[in-house]
């Protein structure tokens, strides 16, 4: 219905104006709409259309293509050119030194091929060379070639974008993005992303993966997880880190398949694991290692912790005696000896599985169990370091544990870290707390020995992993990341 306008004019006149005002003022507001969207689309920053994309490069010889395929109507794809950042164009400047992905090359949260790093610092703390502003989250940097690369949220555009920068000046050099609405829960993004120094394979909060050309940007492939393979987005969005191993991305997605090994170069999947217990897909990072001469890849589902074989996707052992309530987020520590090392917060506490092999299969055995009272943390995947274990437990406070179950000693009340990050770098072991203060430490089983401490972020929230490399230590709260130089002087 059309509202009547009184002007005074004749009844046949009147029925005349309101004709043309019921089919015009419609059609001048639909015209106004279209010039208001193409303003709106010209005035977005570079995120990609909503389409498909194929993977283009055949795969490994004797690899089988399953599902090989790129994010559904239901999202967008990345384009294929990135959007150059202030430093594009310019050299990169060469740091020794790397750290590919999530807690490191070998996945132990350890760097040794940084150069002599300062034991103590003054009360302004290490020397800040660049900082950056972020959206929210806590995902963290890989650095390979000079090269920082962190999957982060772009608030504005409503899109998961890889960022890279130089990391001797921290100059973006290109950005790489595609639509993806977040809502806030806890900050947005939360992975780090996985390196090669020739690719980067990112997992975003609601389970895309996409796979960049780690110099240009240039997107090669891309999945979906939840289309693809039928994953449920985790509380909190994904946490899972992707792993790079043998030419491959290993990823666990859950649903019709527990974990899948995607080609490098093609984008195609080379297996895929059963899944007939429905695991889902937690927080947890897959964790390599060898076994029984076997390499495998061992992961915390949501029923269960399973080993699965790296060459073509069978499950080699499985157990239910390990599940964390709410969010399981650390993952697993290989300690040696087929044993590893379990833990989490909510209540769980921890434990330690050791493998047996028994007429060619192998067995999981539960050795020892802790309470959260012991030993139990909610979100960092502890240490090992020379025979002792090392992170945040009981009440927020560091912890040195024997692999034994003994707890060799706690930092005190007076010093808790909350769920900061934590890494060992030069035989150092740096500890971030909540509220962004770093605090260097000497990783000793004889005691807790503070070194030094100085306010390095602002906070709130500085959850985020840390990463190192050629001396100069990435660390992130909720909203910005800093690199400070941690060399020796």
């Amino acid at each position: 219905m059309h509202g009547r306008i009184s002007t005074g004019t004749s009844r046949s006149g009147g029925a005349r104006l309101n004709t043309v005002i019921a089919i015009g003022i419609p059609a001048l507001l639909a015209a106004a709409g279209v010039l208001a969207l193409v303003f709106w689309m010209k005035a977005r920053p570079n995120v990609g259309a909503i389409e498909s994309r194929q993977p283009q490069a055949e795969a490994t010889p004797g690899a089988e293509a399953v599902n090989a395929g790129a994010p559904t109507a239901a999202q967008g794809s990345a384009p294929s050119q990135p959007t150059p950042g202030a430093g594009a164009g310019q050299s990169v400047p060469t740091v020794a030194g790397s750290w590919p992905g999530f807690r490191g090359a070998r996945r132990d949260n350890i760097s040794t091929d940084s150069p002599p790093l300062a034991r103590s610092w003054g009360p302004q703390g290490p020397p800040r060379l660049w900082s950056v502003q972020l959206g929210e989250g806590y995902a963290a940097p890989a650095i390979v070639n000079g090269r920082v690369y962190l999957l982060d949220y772009d608030q504005a555009s409503r899109a998961d974008r890889l960022r890279c920068w130089a990391l001797a000046t921290g100059q973006e050099l290109w950005s790489q993005a595609y639509a993806n609405d977040v809502k806030r829960n806890h900050g947005m993004s939360r992975t780090v992303p996985a390196t090669d120094g020739k690719v980067v394979v990112t997992l975003g909060p609601k389970c895309h993966v996409m796979c960049c050309d780690a110099e240009s940007g240039q997107v090669r492939w891309e999945h979906d997880l939840v289309s693809e393979f039928g994953a449920t987005v985790p509380e909190w969005y994904a946490g899972q880190c992707p792993l790079i191993d043998n030419g491959r991305a290993i990823l666990a997605p859950g649903g019709s398949a527990l974990m899948v090994a995607v080609d490098l170069g093609s984008g195609n999947v080379v297996w895929q694991t059963p899944n007939p217990n429905g695991w889902r897909m937690t927080h947890s990072s897959i964790l390599p290692i060898s076994f029984a001469g076997k390499r495998q890849y061992v992961y915390c589902a949501s029923g269960g912790v399973v080993g699965v074989n790296a060459s073509d996707g069978s499950i080699l052992w499985q157990t239910p005696d390990w599940t964390v309530s709410t969010a399981n987020v650390p993952t697993p520590v290989d300690v040696g000896d087929g044993r590893l090392f379990l833990c989490g917060g909510y209540n769980a506490g921890s434990m330690l599985l050791g493998l047996k092999q028994s007429g060619g299969s192998i067995r999981p055995e539960t050795i020892f169990r802790l309470g959260a009272n012991v030993y139990g943390s909610q979100q960092q995947t502890p240490i090992l370091y020379q025979g002792h274990l090392y992170g945040t437990g009981a009440n927020n406070q560091l912890e040195c544990l024997g692999l034994d179950g003994s707890l060799k000693w706690s930092s005190g009340g007076a010093r808790q870290f909350g769920l900061g990050p934590y890494m060992i770098a030069g035989g150092l072991l740096f500890v971030m707390n909540d509220g962004g203060e770093l605090v260097l430490v000497d990783p000793s089983p004889s005691g807790y020995q503070e070194l030094a401490r100085a306010r390095v972020l602002n906070g709130p929230e500085a959850w985020g992993p840390l990463a190192i490399a050629g001396g100069l230590l990435l660390a992130r709260d909720l909203t910005s990341m800093v690199c400070l130089d941690v060399r020796s002087k």
